[in-house]
Protein backbone atom coordinates (compact mmCIF):
# COMPACT_ATOMS: atom_id res chain seq x y z
CA UNK A 1 0.00 0.00 0.00
CA UNK A 2 1.33 2.97 -1.16
CA UNK A 3 2.00 5.56 1.80
CA UNK A 4 1.81 8.75 0.61
CA UNK A 5 1.17 10.05 -3.36
CA UNK A 6 1.84 14.20 -4.44
CA UNK A 7 -0.67 15.51 -6.79
CA UNK A 8 0.11 17.42 -9.67
CA UNK A 9 -1.36 20.79 -11.15
CA UNK A 10 -1.93 24.22 -12.45
CA UNK A 11 -2.20 27.20 -9.71
CA UNK A 12 -5.53 28.60 -11.04
CA UNK A 13 -8.25 28.52 -8.51
CA UNK A 14 -10.53 26.27 -10.58
CA UNK A 15 -7.13 23.77 -10.96
CA UNK A 16 -6.80 24.23 -6.94
CA UNK A 17 -10.80 23.19 -6.93
CA UNK A 18 -10.48 20.33 -8.85
CA UNK A 19 -7.56 18.92 -6.77
CA UNK A 20 -9.25 19.37 -4.07
CA UNK A 21 -12.00 17.08 -5.04
CA UNK A 22 -9.20 14.24 -6.17
CA UNK A 23 -8.10 14.44 -2.87
CA UNK A 24 -11.09 13.84 -0.93
CA UNK A 25 -11.72 10.88 -3.18
CA UNK A 26 -8.28 9.47 -2.58
CA UNK A 27 -8.57 10.63 1.00
CA UNK A 28 -12.50 8.46 1.49
CA UNK A 29 -10.87 5.45 -0.17
CA UNK A 30 -7.62 5.25 1.43
CA UNK A 31 -8.10 7.31 4.46
CA UNK A 32 -4.40 6.76 6.36
CA UNK A 33 -2.06 7.96 2.89
CA UNK A 34 -0.44 10.98 2.67
CA UNK A 35 -1.33 13.44 -0.23
CA UNK A 36 1.00 16.74 -1.12
CA UNK A 37 -0.02 18.76 -3.83
CA UNK A 38 2.53 21.03 -5.89
CA UNK A 39 1.95 23.83 -7.91
CA UNK A 40 3.11 23.56 -11.09
CA UNK A 41 3.34 26.85 -13.79
CA UNK A 42 2.24 26.05 -17.14
CA UNK A 43 3.13 27.60 -20.50
CA UNK A 44 -0.67 29.20 -20.38
CA UNK A 45 -0.27 30.78 -17.19
CA UNK A 46 2.28 32.90 -18.58
CA UNK A 47 1.58 33.40 -21.92
CA UNK A 48 0.12 36.95 -22.41
CA UNK A 49 -0.98 36.18 -25.99
CA UNK A 50 -1.40 33.03 -27.30
CA UNK A 51 -0.14 32.24 -31.20
CA UNK A 52 -3.09 30.69 -32.81
CA UNK A 53 -1.21 29.33 -35.66
CA UNK A 54 1.06 27.46 -33.18
CA UNK A 55 -2.52 25.94 -31.27
CA UNK A 56 -2.91 25.63 -27.93
CA UNK A 57 -1.65 21.76 -27.81
CA UNK A 58 -0.89 20.91 -24.01
CA UNK A 59 -0.43 25.00 -23.78
CA UNK A 60 -1.85 24.32 -19.47
CA UNK A 61 -0.64 20.31 -19.47
CA UNK A 62 3.06 20.19 -20.94
CA UNK A 63 4.40 21.29 -18.13
CA UNK A 64 2.51 18.93 -15.60
CA UNK A 65 3.39 15.77 -17.65
CA UNK A 66 7.11 16.66 -17.59
CA UNK A 67 6.96 16.65 -13.82
CA UNK A 68 5.60 13.30 -14.11
CA UNK A 69 7.74 11.74 -16.54
CA UNK A 70 10.73 13.21 -14.16
CA UNK A 71 8.77 11.51 -11.27
CA UNK A 72 8.71 14.86 -9.20
CA UNK A 73 4.63 14.34 -8.78
CA UNK A 74 3.36 10.59 -8.98
CA UNK A 75 -0.44 11.66 -10.18
CA UNK A 76 -0.69 15.06 -12.69
CA UNK A 77 -4.34 16.64 -12.07
CA UNK A 78 -5.48 17.94 -15.49
CA UNK A 79 -8.89 19.43 -16.90
CA UNK A 80 -9.29 16.51 -19.83
CA UNK A 81 -10.64 19.14 -22.74
CA UNK A 82 -7.08 20.78 -22.17
CA UNK A 83 -5.07 17.50 -22.96
CA UNK A 84 -3.81 16.90 -26.77
CA UNK A 85 -5.46 13.92 -27.95
CA UNK A 86 -1.78 12.24 -28.41
CA UNK A 87 0.01 12.15 -24.79
CA UNK A 88 3.38 10.94 -24.17
CA UNK A 89 3.69 7.67 -24.73
CA UNK A 90 5.37 7.22 -20.89
CA UNK A 91 2.23 8.66 -19.52
CA UNK A 92 -1.42 7.45 -19.45
CA UNK A 93 -4.62 8.98 -18.41
CA UNK A 94 -5.37 5.97 -15.30
CA UNK A 95 -8.38 6.95 -14.15
CA UNK A 96 -11.05 10.28 -14.32
CA UNK A 97 -13.70 11.30 -11.77
CA UNK A 98 -17.86 11.10 -12.26
CA UNK A 99 -18.19 13.88 -14.91
CA UNK A 100 -19.84 17.42 -14.41
CA UNK A 101 -22.71 18.52 -16.76
CA UNK A 102 -20.97 19.03 -20.12
CA UNK A 103 -23.04 22.59 -21.28
CA UNK A 104 -21.39 25.64 -22.14
CA UNK A 105 -23.27 28.56 -20.28
CA UNK A 106 -23.77 32.24 -21.58
CA UNK A 107 -23.12 34.73 -18.74
CA UNK A 108 -24.15 38.01 -19.50
CA UNK A 109 -25.79 41.71 -18.84
CA UNK A 110 -29.07 40.84 -20.50
CA UNK A 111 -31.73 38.85 -19.72
CA UNK A 112 -33.13 36.29 -21.92
CA UNK A 113 -30.71 34.29 -23.28
CA UNK A 114 -28.78 34.51 -26.50
CA UNK A 115 -32.25 35.43 -28.26
CA UNK A 116 -32.54 38.75 -26.91
CA UNK A 117 -28.92 39.98 -28.12
CA UNK A 118 -29.40 42.72 -30.01
CA UNK A 119 -27.97 42.51 -33.73
CA UNK A 120 -24.18 43.16 -33.91
CA UNK A 121 -23.52 42.08 -30.10
CA UNK A 122 -20.52 41.65 -28.92
CA UNK A 123 -20.00 37.87 -27.38
CA UNK A 124 -16.29 36.97 -25.50
CA UNK A 125 -14.89 33.55 -25.83
CA UNK A 126 -11.49 31.89 -26.41
CA UNK A 127 -12.59 28.69 -27.32
CA UNK A 128 -12.26 28.65 -31.91
CA UNK A 129 -15.20 25.63 -31.37
CA UNK A 130 -17.21 28.21 -29.21
CA UNK A 131 -16.50 30.85 -31.70
CA UNK A 132 -17.64 29.69 -35.00
CA UNK A 133 -20.59 27.88 -32.85
CA UNK A 134 -22.20 31.39 -32.02
CA UNK A 135 -21.27 32.29 -35.66
CA UNK A 136 -23.48 29.64 -37.03
CA UNK A 137 -26.43 30.45 -34.88
CA UNK A 138 -26.16 34.35 -35.10
CA UNK A 139 -23.95 34.94 -37.54
CA UNK A 140 -24.10 39.15 -36.62
CA UNK A 141 -22.70 38.46 -33.44
CA UNK A 142 -19.10 40.66 -33.02
CA UNK A 143 -17.17 37.43 -31.20
CA UNK A 144 -13.53 38.62 -29.46
CA UNK A 145 -11.32 36.61 -28.27
CA UNK A 146 -10.97 35.80 -23.92
CA UNK A 147 -8.38 34.54 -21.73
CA UNK A 148 -7.65 34.02 -18.16
CA UNK A 149 -8.98 31.82 -15.26
CA UNK A 150 -12.95 32.36 -14.55
CA UNK A 151 -12.52 34.92 -12.12
CA UNK A 152 -10.40 37.20 -15.11
CA UNK A 153 -13.36 36.20 -17.47
CA UNK A 154 -15.91 37.69 -15.39
CA UNK A 155 -14.21 41.17 -14.42
CA UNK A 156 -13.54 41.40 -18.49
CA UNK A 157 -17.05 41.01 -19.32
CA UNK A 158 -17.90 43.60 -15.75
CA UNK A 159 -14.63 45.99 -17.29
CA UNK A 160 -15.83 45.91 -20.96
CA UNK A 161 -18.48 46.74 -23.51
CA UNK A 162 -19.06 43.55 -24.11
CA UNK A 163 -22.63 41.72 -24.33
CA UNK A 164 -21.34 38.50 -23.32
CA UNK A 165 -18.92 35.58 -22.50
CA UNK A 166 -19.53 32.07 -22.77
CA UNK A 167 -17.54 29.68 -19.98
CA UNK A 168 -18.07 25.56 -19.34
CA UNK A 169 -20.95 25.12 -16.67
CA UNK A 170 -18.59 22.54 -14.95
CA UNK A 171 -15.87 25.11 -14.10
CA UNK A 172 -18.74 27.62 -12.30
CA UNK A 173 -19.81 24.82 -10.59
CA UNK A 174 -16.51 23.75 -9.12
CA UNK A 175 -16.09 27.59 -8.14
CA UNK A 176 -19.02 27.43 -6.34
CA UNK A 177 -21.36 29.25 -8.76
CA UNK A 178 -24.80 27.90 -9.38
CA UNK A 179 -25.59 28.02 -13.32
CA UNK A 180 -29.33 26.03 -12.44
CA UNK A 181 -29.97 29.67 -11.15
CA UNK A 182 -30.95 32.39 -13.69
CA UNK A 183 -28.77 35.10 -12.35
CA UNK A 184 -24.81 35.26 -10.45
CA UNK A 185 -23.26 37.75 -8.66
CA UNK A 186 -19.69 38.72 -8.87
CA UNK A 187 -17.83 41.74 -7.03
CA UNK A 188 -20.76 43.42 -6.75
CA UNK A 189 -22.05 42.68 -10.27
CA UNK A 190 -25.22 40.47 -11.33
CA UNK A 191 -24.99 38.91 -14.94
CA UNK A 192 -27.74 36.49 -16.48
CA UNK A 193 -27.05 32.92 -17.07
CA UNK A 194 -28.57 30.89 -20.20
CA UNK A 195 -27.48 26.99 -20.20
CA UNK A 196 -26.48 26.70 -24.00
CA UNK A 197 -28.10 24.11 -25.43
CA UNK A 198 -25.58 20.89 -26.11
CA UNK A 199 -27.25 19.60 -29.34
CA UNK A 200 -26.16 22.91 -30.59
CA UNK A 201 -23.09 24.01 -28.69
CA UNK A 202 -21.73 20.06 -28.64
CA UNK A 203 -19.37 20.32 -26.05
CA UNK A 204 -15.10 19.87 -26.33
CA UNK A 205 -13.92 16.67 -25.92
CA UNK A 206 -13.37 15.93 -22.34
CA UNK A 207 -15.35 18.76 -21.29
CA UNK A 208 -16.00 18.21 -17.68
CA UNK A 209 -13.71 15.77 -16.78
CA UNK A 210 -10.98 15.54 -14.69
CA UNK A 211 -8.15 13.39 -15.67
CA UNK A 212 -5.72 11.68 -13.74
CA UNK A 213 -2.38 11.21 -15.62
CA UNK A 214 0.40 8.72 -14.02
CA UNK A 215 3.65 7.30 -15.37
CA UNK A 216 2.25 4.33 -17.40
CA UNK A 217 5.25 1.98 -15.30
CA UNK A 218 3.48 3.00 -12.04
CA UNK A 219 1.37 0.02 -11.32
CA UNK A 220 0.90 1.06 -7.55
CA UNK A 221 -0.23 4.08 -8.43
CA UNK A 222 -2.87 2.72 -11.02
CA UNK A 223 -3.88 0.26 -8.45
CA UNK A 224 -4.82 3.27 -6.18
CA UNK A 225 -6.68 5.29 -8.39
CA UNK A 226 -9.12 2.31 -9.41
CA UNK A 227 -10.70 3.09 -6.02
CA UNK A 228 -11.64 6.43 -7.29
CA UNK A 229 -12.04 6.10 -11.27
CA UNK A 230 -15.15 6.53 -12.73
CA UNK A 231 -15.64 3.36 -15.50
CA UNK A 232 -18.13 4.65 -17.75
CA UNK A 233 -16.95 8.57 -17.69
CA UNK A 234 -13.29 7.02 -18.39
CA UNK A 235 -15.40 5.41 -21.63
CA UNK A 236 -16.27 8.43 -22.46
CA UNK A 237 -13.32 10.08 -22.74
CA UNK A 238 -11.56 7.35 -24.62
CA UNK A 239 -13.92 7.57 -27.15
CA UNK A 240 -14.05 11.04 -27.50
CA UNK A 241 -10.13 11.20 -27.35
CA UNK A 242 -9.98 8.49 -29.88
CA UNK A 243 -12.38 10.58 -32.41
CA UNK A 244 -10.27 13.59 -32.02
CA UNK A 245 -6.88 11.28 -32.72
CA UNK A 246 -8.23 9.92 -35.75
CA UNK A 247 -9.35 13.81 -37.07
CA UNK A 248 -6.44 15.19 -36.02
CA UNK A 249 -8.12 17.41 -33.52
CA UNK A 250 -7.58 19.57 -30.53
CA UNK A 251 -8.65 22.09 -28.22
CA UNK A 252 -7.11 24.72 -31.04
CA UNK A 253 -9.72 22.94 -33.46
CA UNK A 254 -13.18 24.28 -34.15
CA UNK A 255 -14.84 20.48 -33.60
CA UNK A 256 -17.29 19.18 -30.33
CA UNK A 257 -17.46 15.58 -29.87
CA UNK A 258 -19.49 13.87 -26.59
CA UNK A 259 -20.29 10.99 -25.55
CA UNK A 260 -23.20 9.32 -23.60
CA UNK A 261 -23.46 5.75 -22.23
CA UNK A 262 -26.78 4.34 -20.92
CA UNK A 263 -28.34 0.94 -21.20
CA UNK A 264 -24.43 -0.61 -21.91
CA UNK A 265 -25.27 1.44 -25.35
CA UNK A 266 -22.84 4.68 -26.00
CA UNK A 267 -23.92 7.51 -28.09
CA UNK A 268 -20.83 9.40 -29.65
CA UNK A 269 -21.73 12.90 -31.49
CA UNK A 270 -20.01 14.84 -32.97
CA UNK A 271 -19.97 18.69 -35.11
CA UNK A 272 -16.88 19.88 -37.32
CA UNK A 273 -16.50 23.18 -38.38
CA UNK A 274 -14.79 23.67 -41.93
CA UNK A 275 -12.79 26.52 -42.90
CA UNK A 276 -15.40 27.27 -46.13
CA UNK A 277 -18.69 26.51 -44.36
CA UNK A 278 -20.77 28.58 -41.51
CA UNK A 279 -22.39 25.11 -40.97
CA UNK A 280 -20.64 22.08 -39.72
CA UNK A 281 -20.58 18.73 -40.80
CA UNK A 282 -22.39 16.28 -37.71
CA UNK A 283 -23.45 13.13 -37.15
CA UNK A 284 -23.70 10.67 -34.39
CA UNK A 285 -23.58 6.74 -33.66
CA UNK A 286 -24.59 4.10 -31.34
CA UNK A 287 -22.51 1.02 -30.29
CA UNK A 288 -22.25 -1.44 -27.54
CA UNK A 289 -20.71 0.94 -24.97
CA UNK A 290 -17.53 -1.10 -24.76
CA UNK A 291 -16.58 -0.95 -28.52
CA UNK A 292 -14.61 2.67 -27.61
CA UNK A 293 -12.20 2.28 -30.78
CA UNK A 294 -15.20 1.17 -33.79
CA UNK A 295 -17.72 3.91 -32.49
CA UNK A 296 -15.14 7.19 -33.78
CA UNK A 297 -14.11 5.43 -36.33
CA UNK A 298 -18.00 4.95 -37.75
CA UNK A 299 -18.57 8.49 -37.04
CA UNK A 300 -15.85 10.04 -38.61
CA UNK A 301 -16.29 8.17 -41.49
CA UNK A 302 -20.08 9.18 -41.23
CA UNK A 303 -19.13 13.35 -41.31
CA UNK A 304 -16.52 12.79 -43.96
CA UNK A 305 -19.53 11.07 -46.19
CA UNK A 306 -21.99 13.54 -45.39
Amino acid sequence: MIAKITLGTRGSDLARAQTLLVEKAIRSAHPNITIETKIIVTSGDHAKVVDLQAGRKGLFTAEIERALLAGEVDVAVHSAKDLPSQTSPGAQIAAVLPRAPVNDVLISKHSGGLASFPVDATVATGSVRRQRQLHWKRPDLNVVDLRGNVPTRLRKLAENEWDGIVLARAGLERLGFSPTRTEIGFEARQFFLEILPREIFVPAGGQGIIALQIRADDQSTKALLESINDPETLLCLQAEREFLSRLHGDCNFPVGVHATISDRKMKLRAQVFESESPAPRQGEVEGAFDEGDQIPAELLLKIEQD
